[in-house]
């Protein structure tokens, strides 16, 4: 908690709340944070885009993920750190506000909302596109607007429904893989199906090597696979509505490798040696051509229904992330005030509101346009999305060094390494960075950065001048500290 938090008052109450209350109800429990955390690690990336990047690496994109997977592990124990340091629902924007100083916290909360209005707007749409695989006479536009007004109820009524809804997203994706990979490992061992004459962990080597397209076709996926991972970071903005975040959220952290070797790592291997990697192209999912490979004709419609479930699933974290990015955003003056009001169920219902409104008009422009007038912001949310990792990896940094000189308290739950690991983490985000650059299919993903942050930056300073109390860098960052460790002992 900041000075300027703890100091300023919004309608006569703290601004920022306790550390373990901020107005909030804490209805989520152990169950459905891990499966919010799983949920976060599984998503249409895994079910849809690994087909792309199979058919750019090969089996080498195991490897990638791998690789991946570390680094994002790393990037979930940086935040772990600073979620035991001071569990609230800001998280990255407020960490970044406290150890980066007022406009890279102002830069991430806005920044990390335009992420989740635009990934809801695509998830949604996309989910109106599976609907039509049953019945192709449902218009695109009223499959979008049941999913959005239906999920946008279900956020206004309490954080438990909103838990238990991801609780079941998650369960059912979670399923899905763990019957694929059964099933694969039936086939290789077994030999049963169609597939079972040619499917062997020969496949991943046979077929021109681990590394058919040479070491630098998997540098190019590199980009691919950590769009894959993201959302993972959202178990951080959960903090402020965890009932024992103490406990918890260390757990759902700690299973980051496992979940990572299981459902990224473990299901790659075994569809690659069911189904050899030529098979795969873009745009199809490697699930439904393993299922069609080995012969159950049932097998597009269930993928279909999980990769629809997964879209959902990551809407309804939009519309949850949002709500809360936009109060943190008020409370510490960088937002309208409108948004520091909270339901009498404790959810904050006018910036949720305002966030779905916008999905609902992207989804009624994506209809008018299809295709093409969302590629540049679509593109734009993989760089948003990545711009709240460096900015955790920065806080956890700078908060190490000042817990170290002793100004701040020690986390219970240090990152292992830290911080060699966090600079690692950095300097791999860099390079993936600088790739997208050179890839010119990845290249969009850059152009509109420049113009969001002129956006912000000329934003930050009209709010400056009206209200520079709100902006000014904390005259003593401890005082926050002190009053945070208070809340969390009281909690």
């Amino acid at each position: 908690m900041t000075s300027v938090q703890v100091e300023k008052k919004v309608g006569g109450s703290d601004a920022a709340g306790s550390a373990s209350e901020e107005g909030y109800q804490r209805g989520l429990g152990n169950r459905q944070i891990q499966m919010i955390a799983i949920g976060g690690a599984i998503g249409t990336g895994l079910f849809l885009g690994a087909g792309k990047a199979i058919s750019k690496a090969g089996p080498s994109i195991i490897l990638a993920y791998a690789i991946v997977g570390l680094v994002i592990f790393c990037i979930m124990r940086a935040l772990g750190e600073l979620l035991m340091y001071r569990p609230v629902s800001g998280s990255f924007s407020e960490y970044a506000r406290e150890f980066l100083g007022p406009f890279m916290g102002f830069v991430t909360g806005w920044t990390y909302w335009l992420f989740w209005v635009v990934t809801g707007i695509t998830e949604v749409t996309a989910a109106a596109t599976y609907v039509q695989y049953w019945n192709k006479g449902i218009p695109q536009w009223a499959s979008a607007l049941v999913f959005t007004v239906a999920l946008f109820g279900i956020n206004l009524i309490s954080v438990k429904l909103f838990g238990e809804l991801e609780f079941w997203f998650s369960m059912v994706k979670v399923t899905a893989i763990i019957g694929m990979i059964l099933i694969g490992l039936g086939v290789i061992t077994l030999g049963f199906s169609d597939a079972g004459d040619t499917a062997s962990f020969t496949l991943l080597w046979s077929e021109g090597g681990f590394f058919p397209k040479g070491i630098g076709g998997t540098l190019m996926t590199l980009q691919i696979v950590m769009f894959a991972f993201l959302a993972v970071e959202l178990v951080g903005v959960t903090a402020g509505e965890a009932t024992d975040p103490k406990k918890v959220l260390p757990k759902a952290i700690n299973t980051v490798p496992w979940r990572i070797g299981l459902f990224y790592i473990g299901a790659l291997i075994i569809i690659l040696s069911v189904v050899s990697w030529t098979v795969f192209k873009p745009g199809v999912s490697p699930f439904v051509a393993a299922f069609q490979q080995i012969g159950l004709p049932a097998g597009a419609a269930i993928v279909n229904f999980v990769v629809l479930t997964a879209a959902l699933s990551s809407a309804n974290s939009g519309m949850y992330s949002t709500g809360r990015m936009l109060r943190d955003l008020a409370l510490n003056g960088q937002g309208p005030k409108l948004f520091t009001r909270l339901s009498k169920n404790g959810l904050p219902t006018w910036g949720t509101g305002v966030s779905v409104a916008m999905m609902l008009a992207g989804v009624w422009i994506n209809y008018q346009w299809p295709g093409k007038a969302f590629d540049l912001v679509v593109s734009f949310a993989t760089i948003s999305g990545m711009w709240a990792w460096i900015m955790i990896l920065l806080s956890q940094l700078r908060y190490r060094a000042k817990a170290n000189r002793g100004e701040l308290p020690q986390s219970e739950f240090k990152a292992p390494g830290s911080p060699y690991t966090s600079i690692f983490a950095l300097a791999f985000i860099g390079m993936v960075i600088v790739m997208m650059g050179v890839d010119p299919d990845a290249r969009v993903s850059l152009y509109a950065a420049p113009f969001w942050a002129l956006v912000l930056g000329v934003s930050y300073l009209v709010l400056k001048a009206r209200n520079p109390e709100s902006f000014a860098k904390p005259a003593a960052t401890a005082v926050g500290a002190d009053a945070t460790a208070k809340d969390g002992e009281k909690g």
